[in-house]
């Protein structure tokens, strides 16, 4: 199996596809002006107790508070209570953490009204972003994540993943680790450490106890609360970070600040595999060049095709997603009835198992399988799950089929489920039914060129068209690209795109930019 990391930035958004064998597998979209991720780290306020529950919000900047439950301070936060206090107390001297005490561990039956007051500013993490109408979710324990090791400060511990099977590698990295470890830090030897040499995992070490002093500076020199005092890495490397494997081929970027970001980090992590990292400089926008975009309208939404004319149908709620498996207008097997639900079903959790990662779809869902009478049938269809469950790298549960002939599955869920409207909203008469005669489309668009070139001055830029509409304009010797390439200056470049509309337009500038030629009524 071959893997493929594919990178669209663009001014407003940034997307990454992963692709495995050419088929989508995972895909993240976030606008650039998100601030909040997983990882991050606040030097924030208390806002409100929580007696009841046990708990507390947190004011870390969002339009909702952060909850923070008194079990997930963390065993050491008296200890990051005080360091904090002695942090704080010099602007100008910074307080050494080698020298900070380690107190007694945090009660487990304690209460946040014995050890949290309204005010008290707290070092806390994000591990659940906001979904739906809650906050995001927090811990007090801080981690900082590398390719191979996890540094959490206040411990003295080394944990080995149970992954690592071998009792004598694992007795290897326990030993290495507590001879390169700084005081007074708990580290946790990831599973892609297996085998690495000294060097390497020395190496990351350092950079993760730079990021833990680099937070603390932060936190020592500013005065305005919440404050971010540590960034978990953009979106592009956290992807990496978790999923780099020897059998990515190649890793494609469209944008230079971005590609030289991958680069740098791919050249630390595998510095043989720093060639695979490949700047795309094409005309086709990079989604539509290696397919993704049509993947992408056919993979989401509420109803989802596979194999011989079965489909899914996904349903999400508030307190967990729902999905039908239809056999649709699929042939009969050879088997009768039952061979036909088992091959409908089989297909079913390949698809659901491509469907959890490439929406992230997390918390409880609930499967309505095929009723199939055979044990044994069910039982392989549990099998079946489970096997294509197992790329998932996010934590899950599954259990066997109910007597009603439903499965249950539970998935880890850190952020909100990926949802990608596929339905396309007319962009040519805006919801009022009615439109220009088409056949003045290409009028109209050489009226925003005019406007472009003569009034307001761009003398290069890109026109993104649906792939129909750019083939009539260049078609022909003295097409209609090359009469507008005569008349206006050979600036003016015809680019197909599949996420547009039929009649749907969009102008770009040399540098990739956005302009917006829009009318706020193009019907009338």
């Amino acid at each position: 199996m071959t893997s493929e990391v594919i990178i669209d930035a663009k001014p407003k958004e940034i997307s990454i596809a992963l692709l495995e064998d050419k088929r989508l597998v995972e895909y993240q979209n976030e606008p650039r002006s998100i601030n909040f991720s997983v990882g991050n780290i606040y030097i924030a306020k208390v806002k409100k107790l929580m007696p009841g529950l046990n708990a507390c919000f947190v004011d870390v900047g969002y339009e909702r508070d952060a909850f923070l439950h008194y079990l997930d301070l963390g065993s050491q936060f008296n200890s990051y209570a005080k360091y904090l206090k002695q942090v704080q107390s010099d602007r100008k001297k910074l307080f050494s953490f080698s020298k900070a005490s380690h107190l007694p561990d945090l009660k487990k039956d304690g209460s946040v009204q014995q050890t949290l007051q309204v005010g008290q500013e707290v070092l806390v993490q994000i591990v659940k972003e906001p979904i739906s109408t809650k906050g995001p979710r927090l811990t007090g324990e801080l981690s900082f994540a590398g390719r191979f090791l996890v540094l959490i400060p206040f411990g003295d511990k080394v944990s080995v993943s149970s992954k690592i099977k071998k009792s004598e590698e694992r007795a290897r990295l326990k030993q290495l680790i507590h001879s390169i470890k700084p005081k007074g830090c708990s580290v946790i030897v990831r599973t892609v450490a297996q085998g690495k040499r000294v060097a390497e995992l020395d190496s990351e070490l350092k950079i993760l106890t730079k990021h833990w002093t680099d937070a603390i500076v932060k936190v020592q020199k500013t005065q305005n609360r919440p404050q971010l005092v540590y960034e978990e890495e953009g979106r592009a490397i956290a992807l990496l970070r978790d999923l780099f494997n020897p059998s990515y081929e190649s890793i494609f970027v469209n944008d230079k600040d971005i590609f030289k970001e991958v680069k740098d980090y791919v050249s630390m992590i595998a510095p043989e595999k720093a060639a695979i990292v490949k700047m795309y400089n094409g005309k086709t926008p990079i989604f539509d060049n290696f397919n993704i975009t049509k993947q992408i309208k056919s993979s989401f939404g509420k109803t989802v095709n596979y194999a011989h004319g079965a489909y899914l149908i996904i349903e999400h709620t508030e307190a967990m997603h729902v999905v039908d498996v239809n056999s649709g207008n699929r042939s009969k097997n050879e088997k009768g009835q039952e061979g036909t639900a088992l091959d409908t079903n089989l297909g079913a959790a390949d698809e659901l198992a491509r469907q959890l990662r490439l929406r992230d779809m997390g918390g409880i869902i609930v499967v309505d399988f095929i009723d199939m009478n055979l044990a044994e049938d069910r039982q392989m269809l549990y099998e079946r799950m489970c096997k294509a469950m197992q790329k998932d790298r996010a934590r899950h549960n599954i259990l066997p089929l109910s007597k009603f002939g439903l499965m249950q599955i539970t998935r880890q869920r850190v952020r909100p489920a990926m949802d990608v409207n596929v339905e396309e909203a007319c962009p040519t008469c805006n919801g009022t039914g009615k439109i220009r005669a088409s056949i003045l489309f290409t009028d109209q668009l050489e009226g925003k060129i005019d406007q472009l070139v003569n009034k307001i001055g761009v003398k290069k830029f890109y026109l993104h068209v649906h792939p129909y509409v750019a083939a009539y304009i260049n078609q022909g010797i003295l097409s209609l690209k090359r009469k507008w390439q005569l008349k206006y200056g050979i600036g003016v470049r015809v680019i197909s795109s599949e996420k547009l509309a039929f009649l749907q337009y969009e102008f770009y500038d040399s540098r990739g930019e956005f302009i917006d030629m829009k009318e706020e009524i193009e019907t009338k």
